[in-house]
């Protein structure tokens, strides 16, 4: 019988830019079918004054309501609070909750779904009832934002005895298992495997040098 260990793996970015990317065209065209009149008018309406830049300020509060979800989905699952961190990968383009510790499939499994339900395919439903552009896109863009979640949900539902865990990674994450783990699995690069999982307390935002002086660089530009 094999012995227990974590097999580690870590999103593909190309791909998932992809998959995200067929997301939002398939969203927009089954939007489209529903009320082509609503998407035109939500369109000419975020395109509008000062709408446009509203729509981005509210767009960076969603998707940090898309990583609280994901914190919430934790923790009523059965994770522990003070296992949950979050950050900021500016590099990789992401926002990020990790959940450091072993929790179960079904945890998981609910955890990744939470925010695509109820701030994707629920909001997208009022936005539709209620009429709101905002709300439209917002919900849209978060589907579409959902492409790694997806992608996780359709590996891991396939697995029998697993433990999930992440670690100081938040482009990857651990499958604890007894069984032999697929190495190729689509959208997902296998890293190796380990005996113990290495999990520093930090949350923190990663920024490069090299970006901290192209911020300075820009404002100096911006305020001259």
């Amino acid at each position: 019988m094999n012995k227990k260990k974590y097999y580690l793996y870590e999103m593909n970015i190309n791909t998932l830019n992809i998959v995200s990317l067929l997301i939002f065209i398939l969203t927009m065209f089954l939007v489209v079918l529903v009320d082509k009149n609503f998407i035109k008018i939500s369109i000419d309406y975020l395109y509008t004054g000062t709408n446009f830049i509203i729509f981005l300020i509210l767009y960076v509060f969603y998707m940090i309501l898309h990583e609280i979800l994901h914190s919430v989905a934790y923790v009523v699952c059965g994770a522990k609070y003070d296992k949950v961190t979050y950050g900021a990968a500016i590099e990789k383009g992401v926002l990020y909750c990790l959940c450091k510790q072993n929790i179960t499939k079904k945890n998981i499994l609910v955890s990744l779904m939470t925010p695509f339900t109820l701030i994707g395919i629920i909001t997208l439903i009022v936005a539709f009832i209620i009429k709101s552009p905002f709300l439209l896109f917002l919900s849209i863009f978060n589907i579409s934002g959902c492409a790694g979640d997806i992608i996780m949900f359709a590996f891991i539902t396939k697995l029998k005895d697993i433990e999930f865990s992440e670690f100081d990674d938040p482009i990857a994450f651990g499958l604890y298992s007894q069984e032999e783990l697929p190495k190729k699995v689509f959208g997902l690069k296998y890293i190796g495997s380990s005996d113990k999982l290495k999990r520093e307390d930090y949350t923190k935002i990663n920024i490069s040098k090299t970006s901290k002086i192209a911020f300075i660089i820009l404002v100096i530009l911006l305020i001259t």
